[in-house]
Formats: structure tokens, sequence, C-alpha cells
């Protein structure tokens, strides 16, 4: 733990019981974006989305090559209910679904995941990071920013800083649990912090601007290792209301998958 940081809950959801379709959640104040306490930060339901399509069964383990999370709006610090379904079945490489409702019914969030077989082969999924995350330094995030899920994550900054602009790397570990009593899958782990890229990444004045992510793209060359991420991310902003952010995606031993985030950028209300 961090010296006068306080972790706002034990777990990012309670879980509440099953529905006809899925299952219900509670998620805490651990989930809260940067913008504001009621509305969740887009990791923990990214998480929570992978959580629901690792629990489809297709008779053989399977592995998440691809994850893409459209957020179809705000995912409310609340009550919400998810689903999953299998979209494609295939001997070989399948096609996964999964969607958030909030306590309406209105689907949030709705996340689809190429999977592909478990098997040994051969390759080498790059260099590590130079430093460990040992050597990262925390910092207090900007006072303008809401606090939730930035203090249920510990940061260890490495280059750059969350405070000023421009490209930096991060190690990042979640401090709680998804739901409690559950360890976390490695694709939940990285889901949980890869949709940091943005922040992290930051170039304009984070107390006049906004930058909100509508979807999340991550492509997973092997399962993340040890409870660490790394996110070496990038942030350029176009010259309208479009922005990308990018990351590499390493543990302690080499990169784990590239990320991508469509941003909507935006004056912040007066």
């Amino acid at each position: 733990m961090i010296e006068g940081v306080t972790v706002p809950a034990d777990y990012f959801y309670e879980p509440l019981g099953s529905t006809p379709t899925g299952a219900l959640f509670r998620s805490t104040a651990a989930t809260a974006g940067p913008w504001g306490p009621t509305a969740q930060h887009g990791g923990p339901p990214a998480a929570l989305l992978a959580r629901a399509i690792e629990c489809l069964d297709e008779g053989a383990p399977r592995q998440v090559g691809r994850f893409t999370m459209d957020l179809l709006g705000p995912v409310p610090v609340g009550e919400v209910s998810v689903s999953a379904t299998l979209l494609r079945p295939g001997r070989t490489v399948s096609l996964r679904q999964a969607e958030i409702a909030d306590a309406s019914g209105r689907v949030v969030a709705r996340a689809q995941a190429w999977t592909f077989p478990e098997v040994e082969g051969a390759g080498h999924s790059g260099v590590p990071p130079a430093q460990r995350p040992a050597h990262g330094v925390h910092e207090d995030p900007p006072a303008s920013w809401s606090r939730g899920y930035l203090d249920a994550i510990e940061w260890r900054w490495i280059e750059g800083t969350i405070n000023g602009p421009g490209r930096a790397k991060v190690w990042m570990r979640p401090l709680v649990p998804l739901v409690p009593d559950e360890v976390m899958s490695p694709l939940q782990r990285l889901l949980t912090c890869v949709d940091s890229a943005s922040g992290v990444s930051a170039v304009l004045d984070l107390a006049q601007w906004q930058f909100m992510n509508t979807e999340l793209t991550v492509h997973v060359l092997r399962p993340l290792v040890g409870e660490w991420v790394c996110l070496d991310a990038e942030t350029v902003i176009g010259p309208g209301s479009v922005g990308l952010a990018t990351s590499a995606a390493y543990d302690e031993s080499g990169l784990v998958g590239r990320s991508a985030q469509a941003l909507l950028v935006s004056p912040k209300p007066s």
C-alpha cells in the first residue's frame, strides 16, 4: 500500500446473484473514474466483461487474442447486470460477446473477443521494460480528477508524469480483486489497467480538457504473468474532437499486448 492513499473498497464489484440471462453486481467506489464519482473508469467494466467471456465453456481451453469494448454510455457506479453469449463457435477460433446493462436494462458497454486454442508454440513476445516496478515512483493524481479507481491501483512511474503532458511509462497493479474471494485472471488484470493509457499519456491541460474513450481494443499475445502491468503509452490529438491513445503492455518478462483507444476530446464544462 502507498502511504497517504486509502483504498476506497475491498473489491471492484459485489455479486448480487443471477438473472435469467446473466448475473447482477453492485460496483463499489473503487470503480469510479477520474471525471466524477458516479461513472466508472473503463478498466473495471472491461475486466468484468472479460470475466463473463472467460466463463463461457466451449469444451477446450481458449485464450483471448483480441478484445474490443464499446462504451455505449456512462457505466454507472451502482447496480449493473452482465450477460455473455457465444456468437460464432469454431473448432479453432471463436467469437464471444458480453454486455453490461444499467439498472434500467439499457446496455452501456459491449465487448467482443476472438479466442484461440491454448497450445505451446514458438515465438518471443519482445524485450521487457528496462526498469522494474521497484524502480518507479508514486505520484499523486491531478487535484481536478476524482479519486476511486485511481486509489484502487498502485502506480509506479518510470518515465513521464501524470501531472505533465506527453508519452509516459508506468507500472500498475490492482490493489483489490475484481470480485470478493476470487483471484483475477491474467486477462482481467491486464484489462483493469490497460484502459488507463489515455490518462497516462495525456497531452492536454487536465484542468481545461477532458478526453473520454469511446472504445478499447486490445490485441493480446499471451497471458500476463504476475501482478504488474507496464504501459508504455502515447496520445495524439487530431485537429477536431478525435484523439488516439495507444500503448504497449508488458509484464516483467516482455510484451503482452498492444492497445488502442479512440478519444472524444472536449473542453471541460465551466
